[in-house]
């Protein structure tokens, strides 16, 4: 694996410096064909320059050096094909290498973490987890327990009080006199006042049933 590691960057240098030089020849081919359609355009003005001169014999020669020329530019055009081909392939397999290595390199890291955390250690980690909730529920419920004199007291005891004193409050509200809101004051005319008999006293038995009453009440 190492070793992998270790030719990969020159492999990857050897694919950039190819394309470089692939990229430079393609260069230096597109150059000299410019400068042979020179010559051909060349060498065509020239035929028509004898031609005019009635120089049949160097107007053909003219245009056989144009051919010559012509078939250079043929065969530069093939070898700028052949190179063309040539990177995109190349940079084919360096996107497929660079792809693999990716890969590789993620296999790898999942590899290593898998193997940092196993089966064995999730279950074990679990294990603790839920030992160490256990604990802590036994605590809580052990520091919920009464203790001292509060552990003696009897629940339903309890409640039973508890049901007495809620009937009672209830016996007294029921015994208490009901009381009625005053009443507004009426408006009189001027010169119509009528005086309001004064209150009555209680009976000597009204007096006792109220004694009465809130002896009950207590």
């Amino acid at each position: 694996m190492f070793a992998r590691l270790r030719g990969k960057p020159k492999q990857q240098s050897d694919a950039l410096t190819t394309l470089d030089k692939l990229n430079e020849t393609l260069e230096m081919l597109e150059k000299k064909e410019n400068l042979l359609q020179k010559k051909a355009s060349a060498e065509v003005e020239k035929a028509k320059t004898y031609t005019k001169a009635k120089n049949k014999r160097a107007a053909i020669q003219c245009l056989k050096r144009k051919r010559l020329y012509e078939e250079q530019i043929g065969q530069l055009g093939n070898f700028q094909l052949r190179i063309h081909d040539q990177m995109i392939m190349l940079e084919g397999a360096k996107a497929t290498t660079d792809t693999v290595d990716a890969l590789r390199s993620g296999a790898a890291a999942m590899k290593a973490m898998q193997k940092a955390t196993n089966i064995d250690d999730v279950d074990k980690t679990m294990d603790d987890i839920n030992e160490q909730t256990e604990n802590m529920k036994q605590i809580q419920e052990a520091l919920a327990t009464p203790v001292g004199a509060a552990a003696d007291f009897d629940e339903d005891e309890l409640e039973a009080e508890l049901e007495e004193l809620e009937g009672a409050e209830l016996e007294e509200e029921l015994l208490q006199p009901t009381t009625t809101a005053p009443s507004a004051p009426v408006q009189v005319p001027a010169g119509r006042v009528h005086t309001r008999p004064a209150p009555q006293k209680r009976t000597e038995e009204e007096d006792e049933l109220a004694a009465l009453q809130a002896e009950m009440a207590l």
